[in-house]
Order: structure tokens, then sequence, then C-alpha cells
């Protein structure tokens, strides 16, 4: 979808996007300071969703900066062949300085769209995490006379889907393991961790309410209407439609893993069959 000219309200940036940020900073060249790139998303009404990105060759010194145009241009051809619903919305730059230069790359990509956001990652993480802001330029100065460029400052918030969520968990795990990896769990392993997490989250919530019935602590309208909206949620059923749907399902499930096993049963012994084949002839 196309940019439109209204200011930029938000910006929601996805967690691959950051990955290939820090991935393009560690493979850089040795004499460059930071690297710069093409935002790919949509832009609806201000609201931007960057959703991938690529990195952009630059050679940058205190009096000149040089950007590889044509290479921006073909990796974006390349990427609306692969999805044509991701536009560009901006360009990214590693650190958290905004130079004279970022003025010029910025003049580059307001051609490319219109209102284009500039989002600087502090890959040197130097509050203990990696800063992301996003910016969005001004015009400044009077009519018809000398004009500057002024970057105001845009909302950035990460977000994910639900795919995403699974893999950041785990990459989140992984931090505290001893090895620094951890193994992937199959799906009934998963089900047991996502109910008891579930079990934990409820236990919680039910002490609140218990608390606030009790009167020892203040009841919170925010919260009541949260846990409102949580309850008319749930289907109402009696136990014995309930475990029988769960039976029902269960089946099912079972049925589509016994018949996965079986195909790949039925493949590993047509392939040892046509080995002994190939060596009786």
């Amino acid at each position: 979808m196309a940019a439109s000219d209204v200011s930029l309200r938000e910006c929601h940036v996805h967690p691959v996007v950051l990955f290939s940020i820090c991935d393009s900073f560690e493979r850089r060249n040795e004499d460059a300071k930071r690297v710069i790139g093409t935002l790919l998303g949509t832009n609806v009404h201000g609201s931007v969703e960057v959703t991938n990105c690529f990195s952009v060759p630059h050679n940058e010194s205190e009096d000149e900066v040089a950007v590889d145009m044509e290479f921006a241009r073909n990796m974006y051809e390349l990427h609306r062949r692969v999805n044509p619903n991701e536009t560009i919305v901006g360009w990214y730059a590693t650190g958290i300085d905004i130079t004279e230069h970022s003025v010029l790359i910025h003049e580059y990509y307001n051609r490319e769209c219109n209102n284009p956001i500039h989002m600087t990652v502090d890959t040197s993480l130097r509050d203990g995490k990696a800063t992301i802001k996003g910016w969005q330029s001004q015009i400044m100065g009077v009519t018809s006379k000398t004009q500057g460029v002024l970057f105001t400052p845009v909302p950035v918030e990460i977000v994910f889907y639900e795919p995403e969520k699974v893999g950041v968990d785990m990459v989140v795990e992984g931090k505290s393991s001893g090895r620094r990896t951890i193994d992937v769990v199959n799906d009934l392993e998963n089900v047991g961790k996502s109910a008891a997490k579930l079990q934990e989250m409820l236990a919680i919530v039910i002490s609140y309410v218990d608390e606030v019935l009790a009167g020892k602590i203040p009841a919170d309208n925010t919260i009541g209407r949260y846990l409102l909206d949580l309850a008319s949620t749930v289907p109402q059923l009696e136990p014995r439609e309930f475990e029988e749907m769960l039976n029902n399902n269960m089946k099912d499930l079972l049925m589509v893993v016994y018949l996965s096993n079986l195909v790949g049963t039925q493949l590993q012994l047509n392939e040892k069959i046509n080995m002994l084949e190939l060596t009786i002839k």
C-alpha cells in the first residue's frame, strides 16, 4: 500500500527486522562506522509497520557520502517479486546520531516514498540495550527563503506475529542457558509448557480477585474491565460437552499422527527396497 502524505503517528517494527540490522552491522567492513538500509512494510494513514529490510552499501567520510542507489533499486525489485505488498517506508542506520549525511540520505528516500521514516538502532548497547528510535523530517524555515530539515521523533513499538513470538521466546530462553543453546521441544511438551504457564497466570488472577474481595487491596476499574472482557470470551459449556469436544479433537490429532508415521515408514521401506534392488543389480 502506498504511503500517505500525513504525518507519521507510530511505527511498529517486527523482530526479524532488528535481527537483520544486527546481522548487517556484524558483517560490515572494518572501516565502516555504521550501516544503513531500506525499510520495507506498509504505511496506512501514518501508521507504519516495518516487516522486512535489507542493507545498502555506502561509503561515508567526514566530507561526503556515497550510496549505491542501483543496488538499492535492484534489491527492492527482487523483494517485490517475493512479496508485492511490502513497499519502501523509510530507511535505517545503526548508531544514535543524525548527521548532515543523514539529511542527504533521507532526501533520496523522500524520492522513493512519501514521508519516509528514519529509524536509528544503537547496536553498541550503550545503555545495556539496543535503543530504537524513529524519526520523520519536517521542513523548517520561511517560505521562499532558506529552509532546513528538522527530525522529530516518532513512537516505535516492537510487535510480532505468533510464529515470530515462538522464535523470540526460544532466543530468550537460550540466553539464560549455560550452553547458550536450547533444544526445540515437541508438540506435546509445548502444550504442557503452555498449560503450565496458563495455570500460573490464572493463579495470579484468582489471587488478585480474592484480595480485592477481602478488602486487602483497592479495586482497579481498568483491570476489572479486562477481566470482564476475558470472562465474556470463554464459551459457556457443560463439563460433559467440553470433555466430549476435547476427546473428539484428541482422536483427530492421534489419527493425523498415526497417518503421518505410517507414510514415513512407507517411504523408508521403499527407500530400502530400492537400495536393495540396486545392490542386486
